[in-house]
């Protein structure tokens, strides 16, 4: 990996990358069953990789670090990322794992099954975050995930948080064991949604005071500022003794899959910017609503231009 920490973007994700393998069907195979899928289609996926392509579009600049394999996949990846603007230059190779893949079947009803190959974005280590840290600091905003070891969420965390560099966790997916205590106090703020938030804090959150509900247990965690996405029904936040509803934006919502990764790239844009914390929130939930009136993970990011226009018109 070559030092390039000079030309450093502002927003730094490090995360997960992976091809996901599209096969659109009638109706999902059953065990034993083999179908037939008029075709494929294999793209960008990740949310690593997702949440920097939308913040890349966004920003005009934003870096990617992980780690992909010694195979095809990678190349691919490095070539979608570069499509969006992403600076994969930190991207390193692991030559004993494969690139991670996602093989999803979705049927006509939208139903779908998906399998997730961790491969590279697993064989991250604690040991290896000295070697990272020249390309994940000094950034002005680092966005993390849950999609590779938690260990090394953790010990990303701590070396921002003592460099004073403010850290978006987004929760997801959350662990089948209890999140590391330690990040509720080392994240500046946690992204979780309504099923995320349940699973967390034990509060399925369908409204501002439910979401208050939530967001007071994980401000006794330690956590300094949390938003809540409600999906359709907009975003709570809360933060620095403060808090804030807002409500969902007039869209024509056809897929919701790449929302919640806009949503953070959002986020992180405004952060950067050093926007005030209810405009960062507003911001994001702009993003978030336009990526759902489009398919796609990667590619339903929108634009500056598009975000800009959806804020002046829904004031």
């Amino acid at each position: 990996m070559s030092d390039t920490s000079l030309l450093l973007p502002a927003i730094v994700i490090f995360g997960s990358i992976n091809i996901d393998i599209v096969a659109r069907l009638e109706a999902l195979p059953k065990p034993g069953e083999t179908l037939h899928a008029p075709a494929a289609q294999i793209g960008l996926g990740g949310k690593g990789a997702n949440q920097a392509a939308a913040a890349a579009r966004l920003s005009g600049s934003a870096r990617l670090v992980g780690q992909v394999g010694n195979d095809a996949f990678a190349d691919t990846a490095r070539t979608a990322l570069a499509r969006f603007g992403v600076d994969a230059s930190a991207l390193r190779t692991d030559r004993d794992h494969q690139t991670g893949l996602a093989l999803i079947a979705v049927d006509a009803r939208g139903e779908n099954t998906i399998t997730v190959i961790g491969g590279a974005n697993l064989s991250i280590a604690p040991t290896d975050l000295p070697e990272f840290e020249k390309v994940l600091f000094p950034a002005k905003v680092l966005l993390l995930q849950l999609e590779i070891p938690l260990a090394v969420v953790r010990t990303a965390a701590q070396a921002a948080h003592t460099r004073g560099v403010p850290v978006i966790l987004d929760p997801a997916p959350v662990p089948h064991e209890p999140l590391d205590p330690a990040l509720y106090a080392l994240a500046t703020v946690m992204t979780p949604n309504e099923t995320e938030t349940e699973r967390l804090v034990g509060i399925r959150p369908h409204d501002a005071q439910t979401a208050a509900d939530a967001a007071a247990v994980f401000h006794q965690r330690g956590l300094a500022r949390v938003l809540i996405k409600l999906g359709a029904r907009g975003v709570f936040w809360s933060a620095d003794g403060e808090s804030g509803f807002i409500p969902p934006f007039r869209v024509t919502a056809i897929d919701s899959v790449a929302a919640g990764d806009c949503f953070n790239g959002g986020l992180a844009t405004a952060m950067a910017e050093g926007r005030p914390f209810a405009d960062c929130v507003r911001f994001a939930a702009a993003c978030g609503a336009l990526a759902t009136t489009r398919h796609g993970a990667a590619d339903a990011a929108p634009t500056r231009d598009e975000v800009d226009e959806l804020l002046r018109s829904q004031p």
